[in-house]
């Protein structure tokens, strides 16, 4: 479940929705996404347009962005570009330096900077900054006490 800092945040902001949205169940269906995940939660009841911002980045808003634009294409492409295994999908577009990947396996997110960075983490060097989808929203929301990064 969710955690109430999180969704306390998305009602103050006015992202919360009560009503999920038949496509965005069948959208996170095509990730092969448990619609009683975290990840699934947020993405069926928060929404604040095509994508959130916090942290001078953008976050996609997943369902949306499966429905309106190419993305299952572009996942693939990052997955096979970076080396990242099929388990890791992008959160972002991955513009400048990096991007965040979630596992759909484990549940863990990842920041992944090109470089030496991907390196270490694809030879298994360093793990993932958040063991869990509600650990990376409360950073990424500003929202923990103490932060990951």
């Amino acid at each position: 479940m969710l955690s109430t800092k999180v969704i306390e945040h998305c009602r103050m902001n006015g992202w919360w929705h009560e009503d999920v949205p038949a496509e965005y169940e069948e959208a996170l269906r095509k990730l092969g996404m448990d619609l009683n995940s975290d990840f699934a939660q947020f993405y069926l009841h928060a929404e604040d347009g095509p994508t959130f911002y916090s942290r001078h980045q953008e976050l996609y808003q997943i369902c949306w962005v499966i429905e309106n634009t190419v993305y299952l294409e572009d996942m693939n492409v990052a997955q096979l570009t970076l080396g990242l295994p099929e388990a890791y999908i992008p959160l972002d577009s991955f513009e400048g330096e990096g991007g965040f990947f979630y596992n759909r396996q484990t549940g863990e997110v990842v920041l992944v900077e090109l470089g030496e960075s991907i390196e270490r983490f694809l030879n298994g060097e360093s793990k993932p900054q958040w063991a869990d989808f509600n650990a990376f929203l409360e950073w990424y929301f500003e929202l923990a006490e103490v932060t990951t990064l």
